[in-house]
């Protein structure tokens, strides 16, 4: 996961977090957490990346909707990351 940018982890979180997203929910959601506009030329080309990756699969819901899921690769890339995380970011007590 070390070679993704932070836009690519945090939309790789967000898929991780819901059943099979269409793009839009996806966008939805990270236009909430970033407080800003996403633009699709930003957003599918980064979803076809991590899907490149091997760390979300797509499927067709309609011919104009895609969903997205996370692969078991991307939940073990995911686990990793966080405990990596773990060794710097201390929880709270």
């Amino acid at each position: 996961m070390y070679d993704l940018t932070g836009f690519q982890r945090d939309l790789l979180y967000v898929a991780a977090g819901k059943d099979e997203p269409h793009g839009l929910a996806l966008k939805d959601e990270l236009e909430q957490y970033y407080e800003s506009e996403i633009h699709h030329g930003r957003l599918y080309p980064n979803l076809d990346t991590l899907v490149e990756k091997g760390l979300l699969e797509k499927g067709q819901i309609d011919r104009r909707t895609n969903y997205y899921q996370v692969t078991q690769r991307g939940q073990r890339e995911i686990e990793a990351r966080r405990e990596w995380e773990d060794q710097y970011v201390a929880a709270e007590a």
